[in-house]
């Protein structure tokens, strides 16, 4: 028996598990903020570095044998030709790097071509259209950049003592914009095409290899992005979805093949196992329930659920399209949302309330069909975040997705993740484990919730919504 590290290099916190390499039980954990106020977009990487000290302090580490890191995706790292950084790390959902996304689109000649070569139409927030931003904004600190990492890579890259030799995993190269999951190669020239000129790329190992041993003998597993390392842990595999249940949502499922889709909906993500994670994102989920919660004049969201478990479902005809946002999937980022089936006796707190509800998760259903209809198969859903408690959604969400419904405990499965590559690594260079089949953990403690006698009613509810959607946006799901 032996044991290893996760570490979860959050845009907040640092985490770190310390797991048996057997059975992935935690055996201890420690926990960190970083010292920075708010979420910058700008931040200096030394900080993960402050916060991951102090998450590993009191001895945490004491015994461990492998390390996997895992950190928020999207974080570049522009560094000179020293290896120092050219300037702050560019982190987050970076709103100023809108109209670079909207140039790089241009520039390869529309989404198709971008989906085509990398998988992905850029988005605000990726590596690809930060340089872009970098080097329209900052031409001299663009000039200066000699090499790119992301946040996981520059993590493992100071844990092994700044060695020549720089890596990253499928997963984490898979979300740049600059590397594409179909042909498992770079693309340089859209490195040139955002940034200006070339730039050194981190090599991309398997994801069972190691990255490489510390001077005290520690080894350090591939790492990967947060998403990656947060399926890997929940021990998700073929026939499984996850939804996640943020501000925005997001579906994504594990596939044999990446998915290249023309109409940019699909984002055709690496996975930690050598399969692949096609994501399809939508702009509204829980900012949906909120916004029906401060209309409605309730102090939270366990008030809303409430509220909805007194209507029925359908809610009386009431039609929430929740596009409160614009919305991504589908593709209508100037509409707003729309409530339809107003009649007097619909017209009611808890039908509203109810409504919310459905039209959020029926806006994730469609999400799901977009994966459905590309052949991806989806037989169980994982269902995260803290509104994957409320009633209201476990009462729908089964019937509305049509298939049984896990609701796992909370637990960091990210780090859990990170854990679980980092045994897989130490197995693998100790000959006890194969490259290709990571180690056998014990699955997430879970609420299954199947959609039973209610499928037909789900489905009904599901055609009221199409209906509605369909009328407002005729042919908003062609590609």
């Amino acid at each position: 028996m032996g044991i290893v590290a996760g570490l979860d290099s959050s845009p907040d916190f640092t985490r770190i598990v310390v797991c048996d390499t057997d059975t992935g039980a935690v055996l201890r954990q420690g926990y960190a903020p970083h010292p920075v106020e708010g979420r910058p977009s700008d931040i200096d990487p030394q900080a993960w570095l402050l916060s991951l000290g102090e998450a590993a302090g009191g001895g945490l580490l004491e015994g461990v044998q492998a390390i996997g890191v895992s950190a928020q995706q999207n974080a570049v790292i522009p560094l000179d030709a020293q290896g120092n950084t050219v300037r702050p790390a560019m982190v987050g959902s970076d709103k100023r790097a809108q109209v670079a996304a909207a140039d790089l689109v241009d520039a390869l000649g529309g989404r198709e071509a971008w989906a085509q070569a990398v998988g992905c139409v850029p988005q605000a927030a990726q590596p690809v259209t930060k340089l872009r931003w970098l080097a329209k904004n900052e031409p001299e600190n663009a000039l200066r950049t000699a090499a790119l990492l992301q946040a996981h890579d520059w993590l493992v890259w100071q844990l092994l003592g700044r060695p020549v030799r720089r890596t990253t995993d499928r997963g984490g190269a898979s979300g740049t914009g600059y590397w594409s999951a179909a042909t498992g190669a770079y693309r340089p020239d859209l490195v040139e095409l955002a940034l200006g000129h070339q730039a050194m790329l981190p090599e991309v190992i398997g994801p069972s290899d190691a990255a490489g041993t510390t001077p005290e003998g520690l080894l350090i597993s591939a790492g990967t992005g947060e998403t990656m390392a947060a399926a890997f842990g929940l021990g998700i595999g073929l026939g499984d979805a996850v939804v996640s249940l943020g501000a925005s949502g997001s579906v994504m499922a594990v596939h044999p093949e990446a998915l290249t889709d023309q109409s940019g909906m699909i984002t055709s993500l690496a996975d930690a196992t050598g399969m692949h994670l096609p994501v399809v994102t939508t702009l509204n989920a829980v900012r949906v329930l909120r916004g029906a919660a401060e209309l409605l004049g309730l102090p939270d969201l366990e008030s809303l659920s409430e509220l909805a478990m007194k209507s029925t479902p359908g809610a009386h005809g009431l039609v929430l399209l929740p596009y409160l946002e614009g919305e991504r999937t589908p593709n209508l980022p100037h509409t707003a949302g729309t409530l339809a089936g107003l009649r007097r006796e619909s017209m009611k707190p808890q039908h509203l309330a109810r409504a919310a509800f459905e039209g959020m998760l029926c806006g994730l259903a469609d999400a799901l069909d977009v994966l459905r209809g590309r052949g991806v198969d989806v037989r169980r859903i994982f269902l995260l975040g803290p509104a994957a408690e409320l009633p209201a959604v476990q009462a729908s969400a089964p019937s509305l997705f049509g298939t049984q419904v896990v609701v796992p405990q909370p637990a960091d499965y990210t780090a859990i993740g990170a854990a679980r590559q980092a045994a897989w690594a130490l197995g693998v260079s100790q000959g006890t484990l194969d490259p290709r089949t990571p180690p056998a953990w014990q699955g997430a403690a879970a609420q299954v919730l199947e959609p039973g006698e209610e499928l037909a009613v789900g489905q009904a509810v599901r055609q009221q919504f199409t209906a509605v959607r369909e009328q407002t946006h005729p042919g908003a799901f062609r590609a």
